[in-house]
């Protein structure tokens, strides 16, 4: 993909700072307005998903009103006809793409919630580990823009392995409930005869926040052969053939 100086220069800062090191909250927060310039948009929000309450949580926002944001969490999350599409997507996705214009505005979700502050053209990335959904990002352009074109989702879509990166390492250094606390209780209460051993559950668990075998491997200081002989004992003992049961499993309890 082509990119101007200008647009590669912003790229440039944004995957700065996806390697920075910075907290989940923190993070989104940077990166949010760099989206909005290299994309030529104007509303920006990102929220963790949370499969404890099954409601979007941790809002971080650019020029959207805090009023309707709440009432986004408290009411038009579960009458939403489009995130639950786009969530379910593995890469960048123009809200146009899964809805037609005159369907979307036919809604209550774009006349009571998206238009109050403006929004009108969006497209969104939702970022997976393993079976997590552990952020997203959501861009909208005002009434009087263009919709966002193939490339501008392409340019998304290329920024978001990166994305998701960041947000694992952030969630993972964090401990968070989303992340590695919640995925260790679940561990520790779904029945496995006999039980996982602490390397068993170390393993698990980077292999649930989506980190391949061989990434592994080269963190926990073993051979790649290893981590494929622990995940099989895990998957025995939990009774799973693979990582997407094993979250399924984990889902249950």
């Amino acid at each position: 993909m082509n990119l101007s100086s200008r647009e590669s220069g912003i790229v440039f800062r944004i995957m700065a700072e996806l390697s920075r090191g910075h907290g989940s909250r923190e993070l989104r927060e940077r990166v949010g307005p760099l989206l909005l310039r290299l994309l030529d948009a104007q509303f920006f929000a990102s929220y963790v998903w949370s499969d404890r309450s099954a409601t979007f949580e941790e809002r971080v926002a650019v020029n959207m009103t805090d009023e309707n944001l709440r009432t986004y969490e408290s009411h038009y999350q579960f009458c939403d006809p489009i995130t639950p599409i786009l969530q379910r997507r593995r890469r960048a996705t123009a809200v146009a793409e899964i809805i037609s214009r005159p369907g979307l505005e036919s809604t209550e979700f774009f006349n009571d919630f998206l238009a109050r502050d403006g929004l009108h053209f969006g497209m969104n990335y939702y970022a997976w580990a393993g079976g997590l959904n552990i952020g997203d990002v959501r861009i909208w352009r005002a009434r009087n823009r263009e919709d966002f074109s193939r490339r501008e989702v392409e340019i998304l879509d290329a920024i978001g392995p990166a994305f998701t990166n960041a947000m694992r390492t952030a969630l993972a250094r964090e401990g968070h409930e989303h992340g590695v606390l919640s995925l260790l209780d679940a561990l520790d209460r779904v029945p496995a005869r006999p039980r996982l051993t602490r390397r068993e559950k170390e393993i698990a668990m980077a292999a649930l926040l989506g980190k391949s075998d061989r990434e592994i491997a080269d963190e926990c200081g073993i051979a790649y052969t290893t981590v494929r002989t622990h995940l099989r004992h895990v998957f025995e003992k939990l009774g799973v053939s693979g990582r997407n049961q094993l979250f399924r499993r984990l889902a249950l309890h």
